[in-house]
This record gives C-alpha cells, sequence and structure tokens, in this order.
C-alpha cells in the first residue's frame, strides 16, 4: 500500500489513491472516486463516488465531498466547510439525476465553515473566508467574504492580501511575485 488510511477509515473498493496520501480516523472514501498524491484526510471526512482530488489537496476535519466536486491540485477545504450537489434537495424526492458540478481550481482555499452552493466554478488561488457563503461562481486570486460571499480584495499565490499600483502592478511581499490586474481579471507575471 502506498498510501496510508487509520483502522477505523473505510476505504470502498473502486478507489484509485495516490503516493503518499494520508487518510485519517473515520473517514470514508467512496467508490469510483479518485484522490492524487500527497493528500491529506483528516478525520471525518466523506469523500463521494466519483468525486475527483487532484495532488496536494488538503481536506479538514467533518467535510463532506459529495459526487459531483472535482478539487485540482493543492486546494485546501478549511474544517467543515460544506459543499453541496443539489440546488433544491428534497428527502422524499430523488435528484441524482439533477447533480451539478462544482470545480475548484488549483490552490483555492476555502475557509472554515464556509459554505460552496453546486454548480459553480471557486477560481484558481482564490480565497473564500471562514463562513462565507459563495452562491456565485468565483474569479481567481478573489478574496469573498460574507453571507452571500462578495469581493473584497485580491490575493496572492502565498495568500496575501495585494495593493495594485496606478499601473494595475502588485507584488506579493512574502514570495516577490509579481501580478498585473486589467480588465477585472489579475493574471502572474512573474
Amino acid at each position: 500500500m502506498s498510501f496510508f488510511a487509520h483502522s477505523t477509515a473505510v476505504i470502498d473498493d473502486g478507489c484509485v489513491i495516490g503516493d503518499g496520501t494520508k487518510i485519517w480516523h473515520f473517514s470514508h472514501v467512496m467508490p469510483g472516486a479518485t484522490i492524487g498524491k500527497n493528500c491529506i484526510l483528516g478525520q471525518n471526512v466523506m469523500i463521494g463516488p466519483n468525486v475527483i482530488l487532484g495532488d496536494n489537496v488538503r481536506i479538514q476535519n467533518n467535510v463532506s465531498v459529495y459526487e459531483g466536486v472535482i478539487c485540482e491540485d493543492d486546494v485546501f477545504l478549511g474544517p467543515s466547510a460544506v459543499l453541496t450537489n443539489v440546488i433544491n434537495p428534497r428527502s422524499a424526492i430523488s435528484r441524482k439525476d439533477e447533480f451539478k458540478s462544482t470545480i475548484i481550481r488549483k490552490g483555492a482555499t476555502i475557509g472554515a465553515n464556509a459554505t460552496i452552493v453546486c454548480g459553480n466554478e471557486i477560481g484558481a488561488y482564490s480565497f473564500i473566508g471562514a463562513g462565507a457563503v459563495v452562491t456565485k461562481s468565483v474569479k481567481s486570486y478573489a478574496l469573498m467574504v460574507g453571507t452571500p460571499a462578495i469581493q473584497t480584495c485580491w490575493m496572492s499565490e502565498y495568500g496575501h492580501k495585494l495593493q495594485f499600483n496606478n499601473d494595475g502592478e502588485a507584488v506579493c511581499h512574502e514570495s516577490g511575485q509579481k501580478y498585473l490586474l486589467s480588465e477585472g481579471q489579475i493574471n502572474r507575471v512573474a
């Protein structure tokens, strides 16, 4: 076995789990799930059927990742974050044929207790603040806070707020990476 699973974890047949991945206490990985290399699934995490997790994904305690969710590489899901897959669920009505996909792009962070309503794309390196409720797609590098979530600023790939000059340029103080803001979009330029 090239991954670690705690003795209380349940790993169903038909999963693909990458080298170096660690699955902790009371977690459940369901059939058809694909988990990349060097991922960490905290305590009491559920990975639904056919979910796709890229490499180096970190999922903190008490998160359920339902069918229809795709997390690209380097995604962070904070404690008790909520992901959905049906817009109008009812107990007595099966809506499995109405699952809506949610894509969380490379490097995005979903804060503790945040809710991501299904059918949206969370942009690369975006940052969803703790407790936020995301009801629409999010631009890459955007910081989203509140209920419903609104964008308050832009974030670097290292998770720092960016301050843009009059030419639309910013530098991350930790990494030295340079960013350019143009027509409401950010691109890393160096």
